[in-house]
């Protein structure tokens, strides 16, 4: 079967990202379509002459506590400008992965430290990390290498795709620590490089096209499938509500709720802000870790914390939650509150529609072209404009009713089926196809 590898780079992360999902439902989708999905991993051990030993190298993936020589460091540093080997790892089905994080995925590949040693290669010496796969007649290449994010690496003799989901750091440099510089020369060599690029909304083709100068005819737009565990999905609102109840405390439709990192562009600072000054007794939730320049955006939410009193009660905040009972809180939420500053695709909007739960969103990136007309839209700069909405909502059951109805319906533009068309056509422009393609 033809083989598309991903990168297993943030896939192997201990918690899950966006890009994370995006790679997760990448590989779902390519077995309809007649493609085996494949993952290329670098984690900092060494390759073993034992296939189960890599699986669990890979699975284990916590390289917290490997250390290494600084003269180590840099003889690796040095060595990523040249080819880097790729070795196969079949999957045994004994390894038992944490957290569910095994990919569905037909055959692994173990290129130790590739992803830390190509970063600072680039960082040093400006160019990407070749990685050539070791092959034989049992276990051949993959047919194409598709990079699910920006990355200074690419594969030999195969074509090269490579995913945007945003260009951040040149929209709202601000809410970024990236270095501006640098993250521009990498766009370029990736550029470069590419065989063909591929982004996740329209709004982010038009970034590439105009930003980075990009011809049109390079890059497509494959959107994100919506695809949720139908275990969780078909469970009855009964018992939804039975698990709220005992596990937070929370009654059905009576919460607000949002979800995600908690960085600049989720706009955390004002949502905490809105609700506050909206006066609604109904709880607000908040589930999310703490990423990079989250100070700020936490600073009135510490305050009131601190302070103890009756608002801090009415606020709820979880670091970390397994997607369960995420999809639990979503599901049973009076709406999910999501006035981000800019994204590229926003998957929280449409997981929620998907769930029959109203969304509030931004004006701002691709959230109005992913809600469809199906959610309510504020100025994310605005804190007012959140307040009203919030309070719109929290009194309006015939609206909350009609944002779920056309919710649910803006989220079946984003089937796995609509998914798998789009992906079909990708790699066909680079000369994959599966055996089902037409």
């Amino acid at each position: 079967m033809t083989g598309v590898c991903i990168d297993g780079y943030n896939l192997a992360l201990p918690k899950g990202t966006g890009i994370a999902t995006y790679g997760r439902n990448l590989l779902a989708n390519l077995r309809p379509i007649g493609l085996s999905g494949e993952v290329l991993y670098g984690p900092l051990s060494r390759v073993s002459d034992n296939n189960v030993a890599n699986e669990a190298t890979i699975a284990h993936s916590d390289d917290s506590k490997l250390k290494m020589k600084k003269s180590a460091i840099f003889a690796r540093t040095l060595a990523s400008r040249f080819s880097q080997p790729a070795h196969p790892v079949t999957p045994t089905g004994g390894v038992i992965w944490p957290d569910n994080r095994r990919p569905d995925a037909d055959r692994y590949w173990l290129a130790p430290s590739l992803y830390r040693f190509a970063n600072r290669s680039f960082s040093r010496y400006g160019v990407a990390t070749p990685v050539q796969f070791v092959v034989n007649v049992d276990t051949p290449a993959p047919s194409v290498m598709h990079w699910t994010s920006t990355t200074p690496v690419h594969a030999r003799g195969i074509p090269n795709i490579y995913t945007f989901h945003d260009l951040i750091p040149l929209r709202l440099p601000h809410v970024t620590t990236d270095d501006i510089v640098t993250y521009l020369a990498l766009c370029r060599l990736i550029i470069r490089r590419a065989d063909h690029i591929t982004v996740v909304s329209e709004t982010t083709r038009r970034d590439v096209i105009e930003l980075l100068g990009v011809p049109e005819e390079r890059v497509t737009n494959t959107y994100q499938a919506v695809s949720l565990p139908p275990e969780l999905t078909s469970r009855s609102d009964a018992e939804v509500m039975l698990e709220l109840e005992g596990i937070f405390d929370l009654g059905w439709k009576g919460y607000f709720l949002h979800f995600g990192a908690i960085e600049p562009k989720k706009n955390l600072a004002r949502i905490v802000e809105a609700y506050l000054a909206s006066g609604l007794t109904a709880p607000l939730i908040l589930v999310g870790g703490r990423a990079w320049m989250s100070e700020a955006e936490t600073a009135l939410l510490d305050q009131v914390k601190l302070e103890d009193g009756p608002a801090s009660r009415r606020i709820r905040q979880y670091e970390y939650l397994p997607f369960s009972l995420l999809l639990t809180l979503i599901r049973g939420a009076r709406a999910t509150v999501f006035p981000s500053l800019y994204e590229g695709f926003g998957l929280p909007v449409l997981e929620s529609m998907m769930l029959g739960t109203p969304v509030l969103t931004s004006t701002a990136g691709s959230l109005p072209e992913i809600s469809g007309g199906a959610a309510i839209l504020c100025d994310p700069y605005d804190a007012r404009s959140i307040t009203r909405a919030m309070q719109a909502l929290d009194s309006d059951e015939g609206m909350c009713a009609d944002l779920a109805s056309k919710g649910l319906i803006q989220a079946a533009h984003f089937t796995p089926e609509a998914y798998q068309a789009r992906l079909r056509g990708l790699y066909e422009g680079v000369g994959v196809a599966g055996p089902t393609a037409t």
